[in-house]
């Protein structure tokens, strides 16, 4: 199998008449720091617990360094989970939560000692080692949580939405941690989230997940730039989507027949002809509104600011509605102006519509 740690093959999964994975298959290689990002519902958390042995699948094998290891159970699979609320024993100290794992395995108390210091300075949790869990802040018990899920050396760390509990701006600063951590280790993490900005800013590859099938897979910028589909689109981000028929081709550039006029947009491989309906997806961040020039006519209907960030609603002569989110713009625009709308070509990418 190469360089592939852990293999997915069909896993198909219900609870009663629901079938929340429908035949998901994935290879991810040793080292990764692979994201499965997905709203609530969508699978991802069953995804994972299929992975960590602790429900079974329908249908579908599971391979974890070249062995199949469907029936093998939890605890002999070389693997372990960080959770969201860190599952600490309360009456245990820092340092005994973190060993734990070794002590079961009868390692030395002085190995244990060893590895349990390394462990605790690797998440820059030294001098802690004699506090009990209620005495951390949510980030320190974060720490632990990794410290004692990767001091046993599993060939993938599984981590379910382990920063959702942590307010903003210490969940930044732990998105930060955890990548330098996963680099250091060089373990491969499957991580699990619904927040689009932790994916995007940890991620070696990211896996959409949508009704139990990925919609995309793909690096960072792949599922960005590139999506694949109108979900993917709007759910990573935001996006304006955007319908209409082709008239003409040209190499991988589209002239399309939308908004009230023609535009042009990027083909994205799909194999466009004339004639064909296309849906394709333009940031909020690339639509450019300017009060002269050239470009889709429209009227301002809303305009607010978030930071930095000017977000201006507009209106075509058409009667479509369209976003534009960006930097150092403002001043110049009021609701009811007339403007014009625009994009660069290769900031309009054609998509599969898969919202209609």
């Amino acid at each position: 199998m190469g360089n592939t740690i852990l293999s997915l093959e069909n896993i198909e999964k219900s609870f009663g008449d629901t079938s929340v994975l429908r035949g998901v298959s994935l290879d991810i290689e040793k080292g990764e720091f692979i994201t499965i990002l997905g709203s609530s519902g969508c699978g991802k958390t069953t995804l994972l617990r299929i992975i960590a042995g602790l429900i079974d699948a329908d249908a579908g094998s599971v391979f974890i360094d070249g062995e199949d290891v469907t029936d093998t159970p939890p605890e002999k699979r070389p693997v372990n989970t960080v959770f969201q609320n860190y599952a600490l024993f309360p009456h245990m100290t820092v340092a005994e939560n973190v060993g734990y794992a070794l002590k079961l395995r009868r390692v030395p108390k002085k190995t244990i000692a060893e590895k349990v210091e390394k462990a605790l300075a690797l998440v820059q949790m030294s001098g802690y080692e004699k506090r009990r869990p209620h005495e951390l802040s949510g980030g320190q018990r974060q720490r632990v949580a990794i410290a004692r899920a990767v001091i046993a050396e599993p060939k993938v760390l599984l981590l379910d939405e382990p920063l959702g509990a942590l307010d903003l701006r210490l969940r930044r600063m732990m998105q930060t941690e955890l990548k330098a951590i996963q680099a250091s280790l060089g373990i491969t993490f499957v991580y699990i989230t619904h927040d689009q900005e932790e994916a995007l800013n940890m991620s070696s590859r990211i896996a959409v997940m949508r009704d139990g099938i990925f919609e995309q897979l793909g690096t960072p910028d792949d599922i960005y730039s590139r999506p694949e589909t109108s979900f993917v689109a709007s759910f990573v981000g935001e996006a304006n989507i955007i319908r209409g028929v082709i008239s003409s081709v040209c190499g991988d550039e589209l002239t399309v027949s939308a908004l009230g006029t023609t535009v042009k947009a990027t083909s994205n491989a799909y194999g466009y002809a004339p004639g064909d309906e296309v849906t394709f997806a333009v940031r909020r961040e690339n639509l450019i509104v300017r009060t002269d020039g050239d470009g889709i006519r429209a009227t301002v209907s809303e305009k607010m600011f978030a930071g930095g960030t000017l977000r201006v609603v507009v209106e075509t002569e058409s009667g479509e509605k369209l976003v534009s989110s960006r930097q150092g713009i403002g001043a110049e625009i009021s609701v009811g102006d007339e403007v014009a709308v625009s994009w660069a070509t290769d900031d309009a990418v054609a998509v599969r519509d898969t919202d209609k």
